[in-house]
């Protein structure tokens, strides 16, 4: 009996030892359960810190790159705005040394010798300026104007001409109307009349010529006249100071060459646009000539069709 109490006794502990034994497990599984999770969320945790920190950097790069782009652009715009504003004072400063020098020549040349060159200068091209101006708007499409005086006589007749002649700028059309105004005396009235009104054109385009041509031959004489008397002031310095010194002869050789140069720059530009306004004379001359002899074939032509 005591011995089956003995093996009862033993049983009952084992059970109890078992239970508690599994009561542990579930513990130890639930606390090994809780740090898997503890860990996950760590793991995850830290995953996401450190994207968070990739995307700062990634960030920061990005921002480093744009503030080193936008640096470089701002020094290539400070580059470039120094590089215009040392053009512009350079052109500037060259300009200024134009002027000054020129400034300086024209007294160290002596006002009394450079003054009358200066006024040739000024009224020769202002004369040049308004011959050029006047020649331009004296030029006309001749062609078309006899064409248009040869349908306007088909239509018309010869004042429906005049008209077309009148309302056309330029001395063809003055010839024109001249020659037009003398159709009821015939043909040859016509030739005669276009050509002595021809004359009194080329003289109305050759106005202003001759005063050029005269600034042209007198701007060289004024600088050669400085010249001599700047020599003449030269020797008179010597003779004064007994004694021939590069220091006593160099200012009235400066006034000699200076008057000298300026009066042949002067010549030399106005002798330029002489030719210019020659050449176009020369045009429109051959131009009245061509366009005068079409107006007297219109007006043969016209009256044999009327007959």
């Amino acid at each position: 009996m005591r011995q089956l109490l003995k093996v009862i006794w033993y049983q009952q502990k084992f059970l109890n030892n078992l239970k508690s034994q599994n009561i542990s497990l579930n513990r130890m599984k639930k606390l090994f359960a809780l740090l898997a999770l503890i860990v996950c969320l760590s793991v995850n945790i830290n995953a996401i810190a450190q994207d968070k920190k990739d995307e700062k950097k990634d960030t920061a790069k990005t921002e480093k790159k744009e503030a080193v782009k936008e640096e470089q652009k701002a020094e290539e715009a400070k580059v470039e705005e120094t590089a215009t504003t040392d053009d512009a004072e350079k052109a500037a400063a060259a300009d200024a040394s134009t002027h000054q020098v020129i400034k300086d020549k024209f007294i160290e040349g002596d006002w009394r010798f450079m003054a009358p060159i200066l006024v040739c200068m000024i009224f020769g091209l202002a004369i040049a300026v308004e011959r050029i101006i006047s020649l331009t708007l004296s030029t006309t499409n001749t062609k078309k104007l006899v064409e248009k005086i040869e349908s306007a006589l088909q239509s018309g007749g010869v004042d429906a001409a005049k008209e077309v002649a009148r309302n056309t700028r330029g001395p063809v059309a003055s010839i024109f109307v001249q020659g037009l105004m003398r159709m009821s005396e015939g043909i040859e009235v016509v030739e005669k009349s276009v050509i002595a009104y021809g004359s009194v054109e080329m003289g109305k385009l050759e106005k202003g010529l001759v005063w050029i041509s005269l600034f042209i031959a007198l701007a060289p004489m004024l600088g050669f006249f400085g010249t001599v008397v700047g020599m003449i002031f030269a020797f008179d310095e010597i003779e004064r100071a007994g004694d021939i010194s590069p220091t006593i002869v160099a200012g009235g050789i400066k006034v000699a060459l200076i008057t000298t140069v300026a009066g042949l720059v002067v010549a030399m530009i106005l002798q330029v646009l002489y030719n210019y306004l020659v050449n176009k004379i020369d045009s429109i001359t051959s131009q009245m000539e061509e366009s005068s002899i079409s107006l007297i074939d219109v007006l043969i032509h016209h009256e044999m069709t009327k007959k």
